[in-house]
């Protein structure tokens, strides 16, 4: 369906628009070689010259998809370079989806408005192939300061037509004098018609002198021919034809009429019987039209039906398509958190099997152990102590009861 779509729309655009790429293929060759590209990317990445219809896709055109693709992205990312923007030159072996979304994505930074799906570059030719590396040549060049400017013709001078001298009346003197002063090479053995006119008029002014008698030739008849025939060749009068001459033209045309007319009446004789051929042969074609038709018809509902059906299909798809991306979205999240979880099992397995708590806690056992015998010496050093103090402390006071219960001398009478 989205074929016939855009197949609707080629209609609308006209019937060059099938041809269009060819134009921008080779206005885009232009414009990478003033870019000086077979320098900086065909010779740094040692490939061949592109050809005015490298990136057109027609079925008359042989293809390469991979190499073409592959020069695509290699251009693209040099032309955005050139352009301004930082772009890493992309691999043979990346994946090129993720190459065309960044290079569309350039695109679209440039303020380019981009209507068609990214599939349509993973082939590497076609229309919208060439209308990206165009618009992204013209980035480059408008970064460079070079626009292309219309060529500004000389303006001529219209002089003046002078008029020229109609030598079509020839007079008789003219032309003798023309052949006088442009003698031919090749009539060296015509005769000069300004002798023969000398001549004429030197016999014209001397006396005539009539014969009394009849003239009787006493030549051989065979002579006289041979003399004829050697002589014939330089009684031949030429006139130099000039082109500009009127009549020469009137004359061509008359036989270029004589030619046209005799060409069309031929021409007509076979055109009449090729339209009567044609004629018979369309009806033949008509009538087998009307017979094929009768004979299909059920075959073409069925089509009809079928393409209804296989439509309904199409929707129903799309639609358990849709269901299957969420659950899959969700899908890939429980994997998500289904992966945390046995990381987290693994962490608590490999720690309750590992042995290093039990060493820490027995550690920790011989060291307390050790502290409480410190502490054991430390109580029992403080208990002697303290029954020292006290047992000097009972005695102290032990001997001080002792002191005040002493009796006192009696008194006597001295």
């Amino acid at each position: 369906m989205a074929d016939d779509g855009r197949r609707g729309d080629e209609d609308d655009r006209g019937p060059g628009a099938a041809h269009q790429v060819f134009v921008v293929m080779e206005c885009l060759l232009e414009k990478l070689k003033v870019l000086n590209y077979e320098e900086e990317v065909l010779a740094k990445h040692n490939m061949k010259n592109l050809s005015r219809h490298y990136f057109v896709s027609s079925p008359y055109l042989a293809s390469n998809p991979g190499e073409q693709f592959y020069m695509f992205t290699i251009i693209a990312a040099w032309l955005i370079n050139m352009a301004g923007r930082p772009f890493a030159e992309p691999q043979e072996y990346d994946e090129p989806n993720a190459t065309v979304s960044n290079i569309l994505a350039e695109l679209r930074a440039f303020g380019v408005k981009v209507d068609f799906p990214p599939s349509k570059l993973k082939s590497g030719s076609g229309e919208y192939v060439c209308l990206v590396l165009d618009r992204l040549a013209e980035e480059a060049l408008r970064r460079r300061g070079f626009s292309f400017r219309r060529p500004n013709y000389p303006t001529e001078n219209t002089e003046e037509e002078s008029v020229i001298e109609d030598d079509a009346e020839l007079t008789l003197s003219k032309v003798e004098e023309e052949m006088i002063e442009e003698p031919d090479d090749e009539e060296e053995n015509v005769m000069d018609l300004e002798a023969l006119k000398l001549r004429t008029t030197h016999t014209e002014a001397e006396p005539s002198t009539k014969p009394d008698e009849i003239l009787e030739s006493t030549v051989d008849a065979a002579e006289w021919n041979l003399e004829v025939e050697r002589v014939l060749p330089q009684l031949k009068v030429t006139i130099k034809t000039d082109n500009k001459d009127w009549r020469i033209h009137v004359d061509q045309m008359h036989q270029h009429r004589d030619g046209i007319k005799s060409s069309l009446k031929e021409a007509n004789s076979y055109l009449d019987k090729l339209q009567e051929d044609i004629g018979k042969t369309l009806e033949k074609v008509s009538s087998r039209e009307k017979y094929i038709n009768n004979q299909l018809e059920h075959l073409i509902q069925e089509y009809r039906s079928v393409q209804a059906k296989l439509s309904e299909v199409k929707e129903r798809y799309q639609q358990g398509s849709g269901g299957v991306t969420e659950r899959t979205r969700i899908l890939a999240e429980i994997s998500e958190e289904l992966d945390k979880v046995k990381q987290e099992m693994e962490e608590k397995g490999s720690s309750m099997s590992d042995g290093a708590p039990v060493v820490k806690i027995k550690q920790s056992l011989t060291k307390l152990k050790m502290e409480i015998v410190q502490m054991d010496v430390r109580i029992g050093v403080v208990q002697h102590t303290l029954l020292q103090a006290k047992l000097k402390e009972k005695s102290n006071m032990t001997r001080d009861m002792h002191a005040t219960n002493i009796p006192e001398p009696a008194a006597g009478p001295f």
